[in-house]
């Protein structure tokens, strides 16, 4: 294959994907991925279906543990075991010379259930931020289905579902805006922009524009300022953006901040100078 067949074969692949992205696509475009109507909505039945196939519109729950448990995986750490192990050493040791010297097992062993308690708390903390999304979760939503609007639990909200979005209100889910008046939303929560974001879904936007300058979406867990709207949901529950951020929070993967990097490195310092010195103490204190 010579240069010119690569270089075609990945502008399509390119071309393909950018196709695959909703804040790219046309109003038709989308309707016919999402295989729905743009003025009476999906069917009852299909949206049913639907449901089955994509599962409810939730952010899963985290599996709580018992605290205890939680405690005892704080040690879960190969230089804590290091360190708890040292310090057994150099108790018996201190034993053994009849000196009862305690003080370096009794400072490395508050050190390390400290480590635990501070796991523990920032454990707590990732809990609560779960929490808050859930809170930010519409209980109910406005759809249009086979022609009528009803009010529905958003839970049952479905990717294809015609929904409106009213001043006031949470957006249910990740949305495709079709129609839209002086539509403002609040997207603080998710992209950390500070004034609600006027939105307008014709708007042509670039492959790799930012989240924030998405302004033919709406994402779901933000709220609605002011205006109102016609959109087609495109994502719900675990796979919208604010899901992953739940992901995050539940798999424990968020990315460091520069500072907790700085501490990190401080935290694996301390505790490596913690095991020399120690280490040096209980087997050349008599040399």
């Amino acid at each position: 294959m010579n240069l010119s067949h690569i270089l075609e074969y990945k502008t399509k692949v390119k071309e393909s994907a950018k196709i695959q992205m909703d804040y790219l696509m046309t109003k038709e475009e989308i309707r016919k991925k999402y295989k729905t109507d743009l003025t009476r909505g999906l069917k009852q039945g299909e949206a049913e279906a639907r449901i089955e196939t994509f599962g409810k519109n939730i952010l899963s729950n985290q599996k709580k543990q018992n605290i205890i448990i939680r405690f005892i995986k704080q040690f879960n750490d190969f230089m804590i075991l290091i360190l708890i192990i040292a310090s057994v050493i150099s108790a018996v040791m201190a034993k053994i010379d009849d000196t009862n010297d305690y003080i370096e097992s009794i400072i490395i062993i508050a050190i390390v259930v400290f480590n635990a308690i501070m796991g523990l708390v920032q454990e707590s903390k990732a809990e609560k931020s779960l929490e808050s999304l859930k809170r930010m979760s519409a209980p109910t939503s406005k759809v249009i289905r086979d022609g009528n609007v009803s009010i529905i639990d958003s839970e049952n909200v479905v990717p294809g579902d015609l929904v409106i979005l009213e001043a006031g209100n949470y957006v249910p889910a990740d949305c495709r805006i079709i129609e839209s008046f002086n539509l403002k939303i609040d997207e603080s929560s998710l992209t950390g922009e500070t004034v609600p974001v006027l939105k307008n879904e014709n708007m042509n936007l670039e492959a790799d524009v930012i989240q924030a300058d998405m302004v033919n979406m709406a994402w779901g867990a933000t709220m609605i300022t002011n205006g109102h709207a016609k959109a087609i949901v495109t994502k719900t529950g675990m796979e919208t953006k604010v899901g992953e951020v739940a992901k995050i929070i539940i798999e424990d993967e968020a990315p460091k901040t520069p500072i907790q990097r700085k501490l990190e490195e401080v935290r694996k310092k301390s505790r490596n100078s913690m095991f020399s010195y120690m280490w040096t103490n209980i087997f050349y204190r008599d040399i």
